[in-house]
């Protein structure tokens, strides 16, 4: 990671202690509050990972749920359901100890659906682009259109992602992403 050449002070997201940060992508003070946010992000991760398994294996037809199925279901908190029943706003069944089952219908009523996974969600839709010479700009031509440094036109290229093809001794560059790139320059 390149370094800055000014101060940055953030709060660290997990200890709350002030740093300057060494990097712009430094969000925490210490490698110790690196690892317990990943650990952290891992272990939400892997709860919502089990809890979209056990809302798979519920029957659409069963009429009657257990509490760990609704929390699967309707990516509600077991302690507010727990607090819901108690108030009497969620009708039970109690079949013995462990054994609190609550009517689908009502928790339906009550809560929407536990939305799609959030794996899904955070997985953006690939961009498709034409990277045929003329679809594309080179870099030359980039520099020259929009008045840039090459070194600034390789930064960009880098930093969004955008996708290059080398062809010979030029590489193009998609005109579309280019052109909204810079449009606001230009104008």
């Amino acid at each position: 990671m390149p370094t800055i050449g000014f101060e940055i002070k953030r709060k660290c997201k997990i200890c709350g202690k002030v740093f300057v940060a060494k990097t712009l992508d430094s969000y925490y003070c210490s490698p110790q509050c690196g690892k317990v946010a990943w650990k952290r992000k891992k272990d939400v991760k892997d709860r919502n990972a089990k809890l979209e398994a056990i809302a798979q294996q519920v029957p659409d037809i069963r009429e009657y749920i257990s509490v760990k199925e609704a929390v699967a279901m309707f990516g509600v908190e077991r302690s507010t359901l727990y607090r819901l029943i108690k108030l009497g706003r969620i009708p039970v069944i109690n079949l013995g100890t462990r054994l609190t089952r609550i009517k689908r219908s009502e928790m339906e009523q009550l809560f929407l659906k536990r939305p799609e996974s959030i794996a899904e969600k955070e997985k953006p839709v690939p961009k498709t682009y034409s990277l045929e010479p003329e679809d594309c700009y080179t870099i030359t031509e980039i520099c020259e259109k929009y008045h840039i440094n090459d070194s600034s036109v390789w930064a960009h290229v880098r930093k969004y992602s955008i996708p290059s093809r080398q062809i010979g001794n030029y590489v193009y560059v998609p005109k579309q992403e280019i052109d909204n790139l810079y449009k606001s320059e230009v104008e």
